[in-house]
């Protein structure tokens, strides 16, 4: 039997008719993408800032109080006066500040005799994630306080400038967006298709289709691709909502981006079509998509968590994850306007994992078909 798209067209328009019907694929394929790309655009920021800090000045000098509004005026703490030293490290225990500031009595008298002035700052150690930047602030702020209060200023005998290349502004919504169209695809691709083909075998409705002359690459094909326009249609609502809304420059070739899309999406759904021919329940299905689709692409994508930053084992174990390449050539398209030369690692590894998908999906659709 030879492969006729009259044949796929039928399959496609009943397909259609079914995500039509069925409200919750609908708000998830249009709904969900908007809903994320604007929750993770605002919500998500690296940069740390509003920092409450407890101040306790025991010197009351010009001198120490210049030191804690040098504090206040970075941008990046909040002043919290305390009446003793106590009340300083009891907000940090309450969690009602992030750190302490102490500046112990004849700061000022130090400094003017050409001593060490010394003060004292306590961080809540208990979140490592903003550890790291508020030390750097500090650090940032002992230079600046240096100079300002006690006319520090050392030669420098090596000048370094730096300029910071494809993101000069370091805005976390540049690295974060361009990462949630792994995130949604992932969603849509993997969940709504195994969702969708394991509910036809819970009604036996695919069996009663797998009993008519069709071949079983046309019932692929003609059930797979109406879900592969509405994974690139959320695409396009988040590139559209990335660049009007958070104003985020896309320097690359929307060809590039384009091909590292369908790439993506066909391996997800050719992974969401194994799954659920394996498995032939919803609820088993979208345990399993979840846990080998979404999960990945969040958390070993390098969406948040850096990929070089991880164990010598998962920085491995991340090659065999799709997602992962994908999320190099999303934001290498977007920040940095990278050629299909630049990205050839990424696109031949997503090429390599496509094509062993969608060849273990198509040799279990057909052992299923002729048992």
């Amino acid at each position: 039997m030879s492969f006729l798209w009259s044949r796929v067209g039928a399959i496609m328009k009943k397909e259609v008719y079914h995500v039509l019907r069925d409200p919750f694929t609908v708000a998830l394929s249009l709904g969900l993408p908007v809903f994320m790309v604007f929750v993770f655009g605002f919500a998500i920021e690296f940069n740390v800032k509003n920092i409450p800090i407890a101040a306790y000045d025991a010197d009351k000098t010009q001198t120490s109080r210049m030191l804690i509004e040098t504090f206040g005026s970075s941008g990046y703490f909040i002043i919290d006066q305390k009446s003793s030293p106590d009340d300083a490290e009891k907000a940090i225990m309450s969690t009602e500040d992030r750190a302490a500031l102490i500046i112990p009595g004849g700061f000022q008298k130090d400094l003017f005799s050409k001593q060490d002035a010394k003060a004292q700052v306590l961080l809540d150690g208990s979140d490592n994630s903003t550890v790291v930047p508020i030390l750097s602030y500090i650090a940032s702020i002992e230079n600046i306080a240096s100079k300002n209060l006690g006319n520090y200023n050392p030669p420098q005998y090596i000048n370094l400038k730096t300029r910071f290349l494809f993101n000069p502004e370091l805005n976390s919504r540049w690295f974060v967006i361009p990462g949630l169209m792994v995130v949604v695809m992932a969603i849509l691709s993997v969940l709504l298709t195994a969702l969708t083909v394991a509910r036809e075998w819970e009604n036996g409705s695919m069996e009663l289709l797998l009993s008519t002359p069709v071949e079983p690459i046309e019932i692929i094909v003609g059930k797979l691709a109406p879900y592969a326009v509405l994974g690139l249609s959320a695409v396009a609502f988040v590139y559209i909502i990335s660049r009007t809304v958070f104003g985020i420059p896309f320097n690359g070739s929307l060809l590039v981006f384009g091909t590292g899309c369908i790439l993506f999406l066909v391996t997800y759904l050719a992974q969401g079509l194994l799954i659920s021919v394996l498995t032939r329940s919803q609820q088993i299905a979208m345990q399993i998509a979840i846990m080998s689709g979404l999960l990945p692409a969040q958390l070993l994508s390098g969406f948040i968590f850096p990929i070089e930053s991880m164990p010598a084992f998962f920085q491995y174990f991340t090659m065999i994850l799709p997602a992962r390449w994908f999320m190099v050539i999303s934001r290498q398209s977007f920040l940095r306007g990278s050629t299909f030369f630049d990205l050839t690692v990424p696109f031949l590894a997503l090429g390599i994992l496509c094509g062993i998908m969608i060849f273990f999906a198509n040799k279990k659709f057909k052992r299923d078909l002729e048992p």
